[in-house]
């Protein structure tokens, strides 16, 4: 079976885990001490990706769960789905990161590193054909970001032939906790383009915008916004995870969505979304679904497409529906908007079908964009590092901990080559005038 190791760090990313576990034991007809009580052999089809059976014929996770303080395992393990993990791989340490990258990649964070891969050697010695790792982290805070970061940089080092994608919570400024967010975002990015294959870029921001304007929540919580990222996190994981009429694994995936290793930072997204009052005046319908996929407030990710162009686009539908109706529509999509798609990649949309629908939904989409709109995210992020990089504030934090200066000079240059390929890649017509001018001078010899 093509198995995958999961890793969440920090308490952002233990928190979605978490939410992620659940929603996917759903699905698997698991109920929450990893007993089968579903009623499909296709939900035990393929559960060997993401759990392996125990001796006692209970499904454990292939999860490994990471934190700097203990606090957040406590709630993990008191919470209703606390006895599915298994307890060897909760792995923590006491004194927390306190929001300092530099705690969570140099200090604190090598201190349990080496417990920390242990366990995913372990985890992955038990796969029969291990396909890859995820990771799910927050990219503002101390733990997620630095550590996050160290234990992706360790698996590429040990395993540099399988996949390693990323669901990352990327910080924005309407929705901030933490006054060095820009410091902590910016070094690890300068980390994941290095060592990550696939990046699923998430923000607050957005979630809230879908929470207030579609969903219509007065007061969302962050268990709305972690439900959010778990169904889109189930969706982009459904074609691992059931058989369907058509397949794609992380492999894949990666090979379809990046045209060029740098730009691997995707946008997700998820229908349907609309509020309880307006449900039963919408009907669910392939054309519906490929309508709002594209649309703008669905995205999970706070920068509007049509400010960019997609370079590709993966979707992944589930439910009953006809796959020619499904490419019917896509394409019709892809004709209507071609301004927003470059000539250069043809046929660059990837769809696949997948005939078991979510909980409490007839059909549902999951959208996979990788779109040089989210160079937006890094240049809101690039303005607020350079405002305090300047003044070298709450730089002492780091250089405590034994970081160089140097560091922040690289990893904000790092960022900025990236923003200039997103921004190269997008004006097409200079690249492809560039390619011609190539033919005719070799033509000319």
């Amino acid at each position: 079976m093509r198995e995958i190791v999961h890793i969440q760090a920090g308490q952002c990313g233990n928190q979605i885990g978490a939410k992620f576990w659940e929603v996917i034991t759903d699905e698997h007809g698991l109920d929450p001490c990893g007993n089968y009580q579903g009623d499909s052999d296709l939900q035990l089809e393929r559960i060997n990706v993401y759990f392996h059976e125990a001796s006692g014929g209970n499904f454990v996770p292939r999860a490994v769960l990471v934190d700097l303080e203990p606090g957040t395992m406590d709630n993990v393990r008191s919470g209703c789905f606390g006895r599915l993990f298994r307890p060897d791989n909760m792995i923590f340490g006491q004194s927390g990161a306190g929001n300092n990258w530099a705690k969570g990649h140099y200090t604190s964070g090598a201190e349990i590193i080496d417990g920390v891969m242990d366990i995913v050697r372990k985890e992955a010695e038990t796969c029969d054909c291990l396909q890859g790792f995820q990771l799910c982290h927050s990219l503002g805070g101390g733990t997620g970001s630095g550590l996050g970061t160290l234990i992706i940089a360790r698996i590429r080092e040990e395993y540099p032939d399988r996949i390693i994608k990323t669901y990352s919570i990327c910080p924005s400024q309407k929705v901030s906790d933490t006054v060095v967010e820009p410091y902590n975002a910016t070094l690890s990015v300068h980390q994941l383009v290095e060592n990550s294959d696939e990046t699923f870029c998430i923000d607050n921001e957005a979630l809230y915008d879908i929470c207030f304007r579609t969903l219509r929540l007065v007061m969302p919580t962050y268990g709305d916004l972690n439900h959010l990222v778990s169904i889109t996190m189930s969706g982009v994981t459904t074609c691992l995870r059931f058989p369907g009429q058509l397949n794609a694994d992380l492999r894949k995936l990666a090979v379809n969505m990046v045209p060029f290793p740098r730009l691997h930072f995707f946008m997700p997204g998820f229908v349907p979304l609309s509020s309880r009052c307006s449900q039963h005046y919408k009907s669910m319908t392939v054309p519906e679904l490929t309508y709002q996929m594209f649309d703008a407030k669905n995205m999970m990710v706070a920068c509007d497409p049509r400010c960019g162009r997609y370079l590709t686009v993966a979707a992944v539908f589930r439910g009953r529906m006809s796959m020619k109706e499904v490419d019917e529509q896509m394409l019709n999509i892809q004709n209507k908007n071609s301004a927003y798609f470059v000539e250069w990649i043809p046929n660059n949309v990837k769809t696949a079908v997948c005939d078991i629908p979510p909980r409490g939904l007839k059909m549902s989409a999951t959208f996979i964009g990788n779109t040089t709109a989210i160079q937006l995210i890094f240049k809101r992020l690039d303005t607020r590092f350079m405002a305090m990089f300047r003044r070298k504030a709450f730089l002492h934090w780091y250089t405590a901990e034994g970081m160089d200066e140097m560091e922040f000079t690289e990893a904000e240059s790092n960022m900025n080559d990236l923003i200039t390929e997103y921004q190269q890649y997008e004006s097409c017509d200079e690249y492809c005038g560039e390619g011609n001018e190539g033919e005719e001078e070799e033509e000319e010899e």
